[in-house]
């Protein structure tokens, strides 16, 4: 299978098989980071590309919490959903995750996410699984890749203000 390097030189992304990475060292401390990533108060100011807006509807933390946001963009929206299921502070989350609704007879892929302190600042270690290659394929077709770019970069400005 060939890997697909979809990133910039801030945030790496690369695709291969059913797998997505995505690395990124941000200035800021684990905790910080966490946070960002862990509070609805957070979530809802970087999630996504540039020119959406987010509604957190739902953010519970916890083995076997749900969380759930909507993007809206100019012409729509779409939500996104899933389910935790790990989760170590500040060093690792694993959750589900699916669009909402779900195509049918499609389970969410799982997402597993780690927070490495390094040299003044956090590696964020990001590592979706998706079903198969075909759904990977499927959500990098609509874009995924320089959405991740792009709420990488929101999360980075936002960790800046503190």
């Amino acid at each position: 299978m060939t890997r697909r390097e979809l990133g910039d030189a801030a945030t790496t992304v690369d695709a291969e098989g059913s797998d997505l990475l995505i690395e990124r060292v941000f200035a800021a401390p684990r905790e910080l980071v966490w946070a960002a990533m862990t509070t609805a108060e957070h979530v809802a100011h970087w999630i996504g590309p540039h020119g959406t807006t987010t509604e957190v509807v739902e953010l519970d933390v916890r083995p076997g919490g749900r969380w759930k946001w909507i993007n809206r963009y100019e012409g729509g929206e779409v939500a996104f959903l899933g389910e935790y299921l790990e989760v170590d502070s500040p060093k690792r989350l694993v959750r589900t995750t699916a669009p909402d609704p779900a195509p049918a007879g499609v389970p969410p892929a799982v997402e597993t996410i780690t927070f490495e302190e390094v040299d003044g600042g956090t590696r964020v270690h990001w590592l979706t699984t998706f079903p198969s290659p075909e759904v990977l394929d499927f959500a990098v077709s609509t874009g995924m890749a320089t959405g991740i770019v792009e709420q990488f970069d929101r999360l980075a400005e936002r960790l800046a203000q503190g």
